[in-house]
């Protein structure tokens, strides 16, 4: 069906697709979001490398897209539209890991000059506690996913769940972690005390 979506002889070409989707045409965004989500995946994965971000750009470009909906019917190219928006995502996603790696980077250091202990154990110590805060249904598909690197379909199967409910476990999982750690190292002398004199 997607591959031949958009032939000059289809019922619903482009245009008249996005100007159903721009009256909120479900069912027509479906078919557009199925039509460009492998050229879309394709050309961010290019950029991140990452197929977990790239998978969570791609879904936020398209939830860009049904938010500003009423917007599309004016668009006349919407590969050139995905590209420019999904480029501006990619990179900004970039920027973030970029700035997230120059603050642990920064966190190493200091752990290392206040108290000579090796920061890669202050760090997974701090993971740890994190995970230890999550409910356990977030503990048990953040362990699934990340230490034994299962697929969100795996999990889905395992546990019995949608694949979208696995994806929101996660997604507030690794969210719950991150506000956690970036909150300990923002009090990095009181908590390297407490960590490792104790």
């Amino acid at each position: 069906m997607t591959g031949k979506l958009f032939q000059p002889n289809h019922s619903a070409p482009q245009q008249e697709l996005l100007s159903k989707v721009s009256k909120g045409d479900e069912l027509a965004f479906r078919k557009l979001f199925y039509h460009y989500y492998p050229f879309l995946a394709s050309h961010i994965f290019r950029i991140t490398g990452s197929p977990e971000i790239t998978e969570e750009i791609v879904h936020d470009v398209f939830l860009k897209i049904w938010l500003t909906r009423e917007t599309l019917a004016e668009i006349h190219d919407f590969k050139a539209y995905l590209v420019i928006v999904s480029r501006n995502h990619a990179l900004n996603a970039l920027r973030k890991i970029a700035n997230d790696a120059r603050q642990h980077q920064n966190w190493l250091t200091e752990v290392k000059q206040e108290t000579g202990a090796d920061p890669t154990d202050v760090y997974y110590s701090l993971i740890d506690e994190a995970i230890d805060q999550l409910t356990d249904r977030q503990k048990e598909i953040y362990l699934l996913h990340r230490h034994q690197r299962f697929s969100y379909e795996a999990i889905a199967r395992r546990l019995q769940l949608s694949r979208e409910t696995v994806k929101s476990h996660l997604q507030s999982a690794t969210a719950s972690i991150t506000k956690y750690i970036r909150k300990k190292i923002n009090t990095l002398p009181l908590i390297l005390f407490i960590l490792i004199f104790a």
